[in-house]
């Protein structure tokens, strides 16, 4: 199950973190994989510099993709920052270039990948939300916004290009433990918070790059539209 042997896939934020993971986990499956991201990207079967929240860079990146592979199966939206201040401090620089990244970076990396999806009539689009996508967090204002914005983009996805062979869902993870999340929450805040939780701990990154490699797979085609929750329970409450 799950094999991706001969699949296109284009990944962001694969330099490190969520991202590095699944690109790792869909190359296991047989998938070819570009790696996408502001820095060097290693391990994948080709690289690409790409800042998401610029309109030609995100055209320029896809058609490399397209002229190298030819052709694009899988995307996975995961490149994201969370710039974190409270609500009265938040400056709108910070809450511009987190909508950027995070929500219209997304759109405009399905948007490019969408047309060669829809032409093909076949493509996998998976987006990067969060818990914070559907509750609120302290100091996570511009980060929540974004994140509950994917899961509205990806639902309009989901209907439009649905008749044409391409699924849109999206992953909204917990604290995962990478690098930077280790950094994060290693603190008296961290231990609060997986006290709330019911699984009463973080996700590693390869559960996430998990869901993801489902939902990238032909097992996954009646998936559409969907918010796959790996978040130990944390929004049942």
């Amino acid at each position: 199950m799950f094999d991706l042997t001969d699949r296109v896939a284009l990944v962001t934020g694969a330099a490190s973190g969520i991202g590095a993971e699944v690109a790792v986990a869909l190359t296991g499956q047989g998938a070819r994989v570009a790696g996408a991201d502001l820095t060097d990207v290693t391990g994948c079967a080709s690289a690409h510099r790409v800042d998401v929240a610029d309109p030609d860079a995100v055209d320029a990146c896809v058609r490399e993709v397209v002229d190298r592979h030819g052709r694009l199966d899988i995307l996975v939206n995961s490149a994201g920052i969370a710039l974190l201040d409270p609500a009265l401090e938040l400056g709108i620089e910070a809450w511009r270039r987190t909508l950027d990244v995070n929500l219209t970076g997304s759109w405009l990396m399905a948007q490019a990948a969408g047309r060669v999806m829809v032409e093909q009539g076949y493509g996998r689009i998976v987006n990067l939300a969060s818990q914070a996508a559907s509750s609120g967090l302290e100091k996570h204002a511009a980060y929540c916004a974004s994140k509950a914005g994917i899961n509205g983009l990806t639902r309009t996805l989901a209907v439009e290009w649905g008749p044409h062979g391409v699924t849109v869902n999206a992953v909204s993870p917990t604290v995962v433990l990478t690098e930077l999340g280790r950094r994060a929450w290693d603190n008296p805040a961290g231990e609060a918070h997986r006290g709330e939780i019911p699984a009463r701990r973080f996700a590693e990154p390869s559960e996430i790059a998990a869901a993801v490699v489902y939902l990238a797979s032909a097992e996954a085609a009646m998936v559409n539209g969907a918010e796959l929750k790996v978040d130990g329970g944390f929004t049942a409450r």
